[in-house]
């Protein structure tokens, strides 16, 4: 998702997009510790999206 797109949310969409990020990345650790992650490039870009809608988040606060 854009960081622009991530600034226009509210904090309890960006609450509820984080929740859905974090079960995207444990989704994604438990398709490589089982060897069937087909797209490696994945973790890194759910890993980069917490990060930003973390930092939106406390920036909000």
């Amino acid at each position: 998702m854009a960081s622009k797109d991530i600034n226009n949310q509210s904090a309890d969409e960006l609450n509820q997009h984080l929740l859905d990020l974090r079960k995207e990345q444990f989704n994604l650790r438990m398709q490589k510790g089982s060897g069937q992650l087909t797209q490696p490039h994945q973790l890194r870009r759910v890993r980069r999206d917490i990060a930003r809608t973390k930092f939106v988040l406390g920036s909000k606060k």
